[in-house]
């Protein structure tokens, strides 16, 4: 089932001399429960590609739908709140809260919703976290690996249709790299959520269902796995 459909998607920087193509007329789709890897070099537009996917950028042609809904057709307010609710945004350098404590960052979203906190999900997250015993820490009382924890748990919490991660293991050393790896892996299954990761790292990729690989903006390979 398609989730996702990017139609001639063009992104530039900038005017005249100084004009960059971050994306030149990117096409392709994502069915629903796929877990992607975006590869490519830096500058080659990957994370560009992630952000105006997640709606925090904005294209400038081209059409991007999730579940048959235009994002960009919605007004300010309507974006925001798809952002909220259907997408959860995994960085490389967390973005946590840092006067919030571990439960407070991840229950954010449903808050900034004002919505009622489910707390079964809540403490089933922790627990696949393994955050159940460090509720009540701030940021600067957690490791890195456990603060990219973290911020996964807070992209999981409102059920997202689709999971973007960019470069979520660039900032931590291989063994936690890889927990996290595992970590998305396993929600991906067990929620069946469209996981789509921007990365570098080739060993990651492939551990994907499928590679698209990008270079100066254009989509090079498109690669099933598995």
């Amino acid at each position: 089932m398609e989730l996702l459909k990017i139609k001639n998607l063009s992104k530039i920087y900038g005017k005249d001399d100084a004009e960059v193509k971050a994306l030149d007329d990117v096409s392709l789709t994502v069915e629903k429960g796929e877990f992607i890897a975006i590869n490519g070099s830096s500058g080659s537009g990957k994370s560009t590609l992630l952000h105006i996917i997640g709606g925090v950028d904005v294209p400038t042609s081209g059409k991007v739908y999730l579940d048959g809904q235009d994002i960009y057709a919605q007004n300010a307010e309507n974006l925001a709140i798809f952002r909220r609710r259907q997408v959860g945004l995994i960085y490389q350098f967390y973005n946590l809260i840092p006067t919030l404590n571990v439960v407070e960052n991840i229950t954010l979203p449903v808050l900034m919703d004002k919505r009622r906190v489910n707390k079964k999900r809540l403490d089933e997250l922790l627990h696949l976290l393994g955050l159940s015993d460090r509720r009540t820490h701030l940021p600067n009382q957690l490791s890195g690996g456990q603060q990219q924890r973290v911020s996964i748990g807070r992209a999981l919490m409102n059920a997202p249709s689709v999971m973007l991660a960019d470069e979520p293991t660039g900032n931590l050393d291989s063994k936690n790299g890889s927990e996290i790896i595992s970590l998305l892996k396993h929600s991906n299954k067990q929620y069946g959520q469209t996981l789509i990761i921007v990365t570098h790292d080739e060993d990651i990729a492939l551990q994907a269902d499928r590679i698209i690989g990008i270079a100066d903006g254009k989509i090079v390979r498109d690669e099933r796995v598995r």
